[in-house]
Protein backbone atom coordinates (compact mmCIF):
# COMPACT_ATOMS: atom_id res chain seq x y z
CA UNK A 1 0.00 0.00 0.00
CA UNK A 2 2.97 2.36 0.34
CA UNK A 3 2.98 2.60 -3.47
CA UNK A 4 -0.69 3.60 -3.43
CA UNK A 5 -0.01 6.78 -1.45
CA UNK A 6 1.79 8.51 -4.32
CA UNK A 7 -0.22 6.99 -7.16
CA UNK A 8 -2.38 9.19 -9.37
CA UNK A 9 -5.18 6.58 -9.54
CA UNK A 10 -5.71 3.34 -7.60
CA UNK A 11 -8.19 0.80 -8.94
CA UNK A 12 -9.57 -1.84 -6.58
CA UNK A 13 -10.95 -5.17 -7.82
CA UNK A 14 -13.10 -7.17 -5.39
CA UNK A 15 -16.40 -8.96 -4.90
CA UNK A 16 -19.11 -6.57 -3.74
CA UNK A 17 -20.54 -8.88 -1.08
CA UNK A 18 -18.46 -10.64 1.62
CA UNK A 19 -19.11 -14.21 2.76
CA UNK A 20 -21.15 -12.94 5.72
CA UNK A 21 -23.45 -10.97 3.39
CA UNK A 22 -22.04 -7.53 4.17
CA UNK A 23 -20.83 -5.07 1.54
CA UNK A 24 -17.09 -4.76 0.98
CA UNK A 25 -17.58 -1.22 -0.34
CA UNK A 26 -18.16 0.94 2.75
CA UNK A 27 -18.17 4.63 3.64
CA UNK A 28 -15.49 4.20 6.32
CA UNK A 29 -13.35 1.34 7.59
CA UNK A 30 -13.21 0.09 11.16
CA UNK A 31 -9.76 -1.49 11.07
CA UNK A 32 -6.25 0.02 10.66
CA UNK A 33 -5.38 1.11 7.11
CA UNK A 34 -2.16 1.99 5.33
CA UNK A 35 -3.56 3.54 2.14
CA UNK A 36 -6.39 5.73 3.42
CA UNK A 37 -8.41 7.44 0.69
CA UNK A 38 -6.31 6.06 -2.17
CA UNK A 39 -8.95 4.13 -4.11
CA UNK A 40 -10.38 6.08 -7.03
CA UNK A 41 -12.40 3.33 -8.72
CA UNK A 42 -13.81 0.00 -7.48
CA UNK A 43 -14.50 -2.87 -9.90
CA UNK A 44 -16.85 -5.46 -8.43
CA UNK A 45 -18.92 -8.37 -9.70
CA UNK A 46 -22.08 -6.19 -9.50
CA UNK A 47 -20.90 -2.79 -10.73
CA UNK A 48 -18.08 -0.31 -11.20
CA UNK A 49 -17.97 2.53 -8.66
CA UNK A 50 -16.11 5.83 -8.88
CA UNK A 51 -15.04 7.67 -5.75
CA UNK A 52 -15.98 11.36 -6.03
CA UNK A 53 -15.79 14.25 -3.54
CA UNK A 54 -19.53 13.72 -2.96
CA UNK A 55 -19.14 9.97 -2.29
CA UNK A 56 -19.52 6.84 -4.40
CA UNK A 57 -21.00 7.00 -7.89
CA UNK A 58 -22.22 3.94 -9.76
CA UNK A 59 -20.34 4.17 -13.07
CA UNK A 60 -21.70 0.97 -14.61
CA UNK A 61 -24.08 -1.68 -13.28
CA UNK A 62 -24.00 -5.30 -14.46
CA UNK A 63 -26.92 -7.62 -15.10
CA UNK A 64 -30.20 -6.65 -13.43
CA UNK A 65 -28.52 -4.28 -10.95
CA UNK A 66 -29.74 -0.69 -10.73
CA UNK A 67 -28.47 2.26 -8.72
CA UNK A 68 -31.30 1.63 -6.26
CA UNK A 69 -30.51 -2.08 -5.82
CA UNK A 70 -26.79 -1.32 -5.45
CA UNK A 71 -27.60 1.30 -2.83
CA UNK A 72 -29.61 -1.30 -0.89
CA UNK A 73 -26.77 -3.87 -1.14
CA UNK A 74 -24.07 -1.45 0.00
CA UNK A 75 -26.03 0.76 2.38
CA UNK A 76 -24.53 3.77 0.59
CA UNK A 77 -26.22 6.72 -1.05
CA UNK A 78 -25.08 6.38 -4.66
CA UNK A 79 -25.31 8.86 -7.49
Amino acid sequence: MELAIGAKDVYVMTDLIAKDGSSKVVRSCTYPLTGVGCGSRFYTDHAVFDVTPEGFRAREAFGDNTVESLSELTGLELS
